[in-house]
């Protein structure tokens, strides 16, 4: 057996390349059965190899694993690990996951008091906040975020101070104050804050250690150009352009554009115009070529602004076809795509971008349309043309409907009728929407016929466009088929729910059917759309005066005025209300407001000269009845008023004076002249006996028409009725069947008082009378008051002039 073992030479010599030709016996296995040691391991139950004399060695001369070298045994190291130890020779028992050895000891406690963990946990609560704040602005809490924002300030200063204590300056978190600083400078930008924000960005910008804080002058010139200090905002744009890199084109562009925004607020359209040229050229986009429109239209260069709109037109629009949402097959899997596609954020993102440009397009060309040739309408022409030619195709009709109505704002209507006549032959859309606006110019000039012929034919091209069901049914609304009407405008509503003159109208019309209940809930749904509506007010106001609730009726006014506060319709009738409740000063208050934004409204006027006869101011009234006779000078009773005014308040020459004045412009009036009789006796005038013989006259002429006018009645008594009307509505007095007028007329026929003192009981009757309002004695000569029971059949008749005395 030791014949195949080979001993380590005992030189010590650096053989690079010794050992290579050595044979370890170990692993030969072909004299297995002559090696008794073997044979004995294999019978014996142990499985130990008796010790050898003569220990093995590797060829490096190292004594080999498991060896026997001097009466000591080397360690098995390569069976180490499945727990063959030293000790297992001795007897242990087998343990290699060393459970005798007890459970593992408990984790350690963190220690919550060391200034490490207080410094995490104040990060945290600073991040925290940040969020928070971001939230409250997005949720549109401005003044909650900016609380949030100053407390994130108020701790991340705590934290730095910690910092400094525990560590060194350089391990403080410079992205944590940079985003604390930032968030406050934004919230302070947010809640109009200016200057609060401005010194913050000054802290971020100017501090070095912060990277690509330069950028954020572009926020500093954004609130310089808010509070419109132009110069400094072109300043701090300009900074930001310069430390931006060539590499962020997207980000210089924007700046650039703010760049050429305010060069046209101050006025510079040749700076911005450079600015704009230089983006259409580099990233054109919509905004830009829209702007440089602007910027050519202010220096009126018109083949600039005709590149300008070229340019604009090619802008393209990075959305995809429509066709994309149309399935081209009946697989299921893709139609249920296709449907989750069609409305979802980035379909919605694609038509506000085509909106927007369409939006762009049609006001550039109504802007320029009128100044880039000789007429308007030889530059719509033009700017059709080249929308024809680009992608914005479905614009050339939109663009014809403007020029129709650019021609309804000239007055010239016969232009605007043949120009919208032209899409007759179009398609359906255009066809209903031209259709819808002839119906309309026809209703405005009362053709109801052709209205109704242009209704019929744009609801016949589109059946869901709710204006023309709404012109469809104006047209019928004034036939006086009301429920027609109402039909017609609850199908423009069920295609539109948003058509606010469907619901309108419809509450109109059941205020004609007299359903007030269903009008009101119409007038409240409009109410709810329209908040700050005047019309829905009023009409809720008015369907409450016609249910007789007053109360509600003021109310709504109330609102009404809060919304209108200049308008006297609306004053006047909260004084009506008033009036009619009881409420004299609350009546008082609101006819004056309307007088004064208003003061030719004879009825206002009226009623506030009644209110200071009634209140014994009638110095006062005079001023009210004066320019009543300057509305309507040839009322005699506004004359008589006045000159009734002087004479309560004592001042009988004056009112002397005017009797006189008025006898000379109604020589004729009966009331005048009995006036001046009375007078004159009173104060012992000479020419009493003049005014006499003139009154004695008018009256025996009197006597002589109203003798024939009995007798020419006498075969046709139904007259009567027509006549007395008539003149009754001439001589600018109230219908009888009007409340407020009895009540006026009442006032006023009260005016000259019984307890003057040079007022027989009979002239008390001739007072009365004079002043119940009478037409132009010339035309209608009236009766007085005193004979009203005894001639009341031919009191009011109109004469013949035949029958005026020569």
């Amino acid at each position: 057996m030791m014949q195949n073992v080979h001993l380590a030479p005992d030189t010590d010599e650096d053989d690079l390349y010794s050992g290579y030709n050595d044979y370890n016996p170990t692993y030969d296995t072909e004299d297995l059965e002559n090696d008794t040691g073997f044979q004995q391991a294999v019978r014996t139950s142990h499985g130990r190899r008796p010790p050898s004399k003569t220990s093995l060695v590797s060829s490096l001369g190292r004594p080999m694993t498991g060896a026997i070298q001097d009466g000591v045994t080397r360690p098995m190291t390569a069976v180490r690990a499945a727990g063959f130890t030293k000790a297992a020779l001795r007897g242990s028992a087998f343990d290699p996951l060393g459970q005798s050895r007890g459970p593992a000891p408990p984790l350690e406690t963190k220690n919550e008091d060391s200034p490490e963990e207080k410094i995490r946990q104040l990060e945290k609560k600073v991040n925290e906040l940040v969020e928070e704040s971001c939230i409250a602005n997005s949720c549109g809490d401005l003044k909650l975020a900016l609380e949030k924002a100053k407390d994130a300030g108020r701790k991340e200063r705590v934290l730095v101070r910690q910092r400094e204590q525990v560590t060194t300056p350089e391990n403080i978190n410079l992205d944590l104050t940079y985003s604390v600083l930032l968030n406050l400078a934004s919230q302070y930008s947010a809640n109009e804050m200016y200057a609060e924000a401005l010194n913050t960005y000054q802290v971020i910008v100017k501090n070095k250690m912060f990277s690509n804080s330069g950028r954020l002058k572009v926020n500093m010139g954004n609130i310089y150009l808010k509070q419109r200090n132009y110069s400094k905002a072109i300043k701090f744009y300009r900074m930001a352009l310069d430390q931006i890199p060539s590499v962020h084109k997207e980000m210089r562009i924007k700046i650039m554009q703010n760049i050429g925004v305010t060069f046209i607020k101050t006025g510079q359209y040749s700076d911005a115009i450079n600015s704009f040229e230089h983006i259409m050229s580099m990233a054109p986009n919509l905004k830009a070529g829209f702007n440089l429109i602007l910027s050519y239209f202010a220096i009126g260069d018109r083949e600039k602004m005709k590149k300008a709109f070229q340019k604009l037109i090619a802008v393209p629009l990075e959305i995809d076809d429509d066709d994309k949402y149309i399935s081209p097959s009946d697989d299921p899997h893709t139609n249920l795509v296709i449907e989750a596609i069609k409305n979802d954020h980035l379909r919605q993102m694609e038509r506000e971008r085509k909106a927007m440009a369409e939006k762009y397009i049609m006001t550039a060309a109504k802007l320029i349309a009128p100044v880039i040739e000789t007429s308007f309408a030889v530059g719509y022409d033009w700017c059709v043309e080249v929308v024809k030619a680009s992608q914005y195709v479905e614009l050339a009709n939109d663009l014809e409907i403007n020029k129709a109505i650019t021609y309804l704002r000239q007055k010239d209507f016969n232009q605007a009728v043949d120009t919208l006549k032209m899409f007759e032959k179009k398609d359906s859309r255009v066809k209903s929407a031209a259709a819808t606006n002839l119906s309309f110019l026809y209703y405005l000039e009362n053709e109801f016929a052709q209205a109704s012929s242009y209704a019929d034919l744009a609801v016949n091209s589109d059946r869901y466009n709710p204006s023309a069901l709404t012109n469809k049914g104006n047209t019928v609304f004034a036939n006086g088929d009301y429920e027609k009407a109402a039909e017609f405008y609850k199908e423009a509503l069920r295609n539109d729910s948003s058509c606010t003159e469907a619901l309108y109208n419809i509450g109109l019309t059941y205020k004609k059917l007299n359903r007030l209940d269903e009008a009101l809930e119409c007038f409240l749904k409009l109410h709810a759309i329209l908040r700050n509506s005047a019309q829905v007010l009023y009409q809720i106001a008015n369907v409450y005066e016609l249910m007789e609730d007053p109360s509600q009726a003021i109310e709504w006014l109330m609102q009404l005025i809060s919304v209108v506060p200049t308008d006297s319709k609306a004053l006047s009738k909260l004084g009506e209300l008033y009036d009619s409740e009881g409420d004299k000063s609350q009546a008082f208050q609101y006819y004056y407001e309307s007088y004064r934004y208003f003061p030719s409204n004879i009825e206002v006027i009226e009623w506030l000269g009644a209110y200071y006869i009634d209140t014994q101011f009638c110095e006062k009234a005079i001023q009210y009845f004066e320019r009543a006779s300057l509305i309507q000078p040839t009322q005699v009773k506004w004359h008589l008023m006045v000159a009734s005014c002087f004479r309560r308040s004592g001042n009988y020459q004056k009112a002397l004076d005017t009797y006189k004045d008025i006898h000379r412009k109604f020589p004729e009036n009966v009331d005048c002249l009995r006036f001046l009789v009375r007078l004159c006796t009173d104060i012992g005038l000479k020419e009493v006996q003049e005014y006499v013989t003139k009154l004695k006259r008018l009256e025996k002429m009197k006597e002589i028409r109203e003798q024939r006018l009995k007798s020419g009645r006498d075969g046709s008594g139904s007259s009567r009725g027509k006549r007395e009307g008539s003149a009754g509505s001439d001589s600018g007095q109230n219908s009888s069947a009007s409340s407020k007028g009895e009540r006026l007329s009442a006032r006023l026929r009260a005016l000259p008082g019984t307890n003057e003192p040079y007022e027989s009981s009979s002239n008390k009757e001739i007072d009365a009378s004079y002043v119940d309002p009478l037409g132009p004695q010339i035309e209608r000569p009236k009766t007085a008051a005193k004979k009203r029971i005894d001639e009341d059949d031919f009191a009011d008749e109109e004469l013949g002039d035949d029958l005026l005395p020569e």
